[in-house]
């Protein structure tokens, strides 16, 4: 069973939760970018949600089914196709042998929906690096052969566990067919991860005093572009009003970073970071994405607005505790279909 690479698109790269414990050695934890995407989808099939799946930006990308088998496709709508035809996003698809899948690319207008999230019943076949399957491109480690997919790549899928079968033959048996494959009247509502606007929670990080006062107020009350220099490392932010400003020449020993850090370079504008993050930065941290908004802030494309909205430590707790108990429920609910058959 396998997936073949048809075409790679503009970034097309191996996922899962990411490589945990090793930040101490300077190895990045990577792992996808929006891993809300990636949890549902393969809980949509069946999998466990720590199981590699394939993270496509933007567009291009083309696949073909080497077997049939269960997906689910979910994250950005990047308008994925079969054979010409649209396929449904955030819901379980049974899929036939032969069959191609593409990606033609999101609607610009919407401003949101950048990386979309492939996951197989079964799982990616792909060696376990340091704890996983993760992809680190710039230091060539994991995934598939430590790179970005190419055209001819043929990825391995593993033999679908007791519940993967089921919903696969669930789907099959009471599912809707379509020319090509079979799916559910059932799916995944996208706006329960996602918000309506870009607007990003933060908490204040050490030394967001340090920036001017003037700057302390117009970090939150400015819009910010995204830099076309921005990537999985981290993004680049301009402020529509101007840099932000320090108090004063400062100089800072490195210190720990994690995903959502916010940085502030001399030259005034922030730095994000995220996935692919290096594990230690020496500019002043001024604020920490909250983790609630992490997947938000990985579906905005370079070009992009964003602004920023102060919350306190305990606001973002309870968020990311909510967050939670959604996926428990979504994770339950899933489960329960399986149990009445329908």
């Amino acid at each position: 069973m396998s997936i073949r690479v048809m075409k790679p698109g503009m970034l097309t790269t191996v996922q899962d939760l990411g490589r945990w414990g090793f930040q101490k050695y300077g190895v990045p934890v990577s792992g996808a970018m929006d891993k809300d995407a990636a949890r549902i989808a393969n809980m949509l099939v069946g999998n466990e949600e720590t199981d590699a799946v394939l993270e496509v930006t933007l567009s291009g990308a083309e696949f073909r089914m080497e077997h049939s088998g269960l997906i689910a496709i979910c994250g950005g709508d990047l308008k994925p196709v079969m054979d010409g035809e649209a396929l449904p996003m955030w819901r379980p698809l049974f899929i036939n042998e032969g069959s191609r899948i593409k990606f033609r690319g999101p609607d610009y207008s919407s401003k949101r929906g950048c990386r979309a999230y492939i996951a197989a019943a079964g799982g990616m076949d792909i060696p376990v690096l340091m704890g996983s399957r993760s992809t680190y491109v710039r230091g060539g480690l994991g995934g598939y052969s430590g790179r970005m997919l190419q055209s001819g790549d043929s990825l391995p899928i593993l033999k679908p566990e007791v519940r993967s079968r089921l919903l696969e033959q669930l789907i099959a048996d009471k599912g809707e067919k379509r020319s090509g494959y079979v799916t559910t009247s059932w799916f995944i509502n996208p706006s329960l991860i996602y918000s309506r606007e870009n607007v990003i929670r933060v908490v204040e990080g050490n030394h967001f005093t340090w920036m001017s006062s003037h700057s302390q107020i117009r970090f939150e009350q400015q819009k910010y572009v995204i830099e076309p220099s921005s990537d999985r490392m981290g993004y680049r932010l301009r402020g529509m009003d101007g840099p932000l400003e320090l108090q004063g020449e400062i100089e800072l020993l490195s210190e720990g970073v994690s995903e959502g850090t916010i940085q502030l370079p001399p030259v005034g504008e922030p730095i994000v970071l995220l996935a692919d993050r290096q594990t230690t930065g020496g500019y002043p941290r001024i604020a920490q994405v909250a983790s609630v908004d992490l997947a938000l802030i990985a579906q905005l494309p370079p070009g992009v607005h964003l602004s920023f909205r102060l919350i306190r430590v305990q606001e973002a707790e309870t968020l990311l505790i909510m967050k939670e108990i959604l996926m428990n429920q979504l994770r339950s609910a899933i489960q329960l279909k399986l149990l009445l058959g329908h």
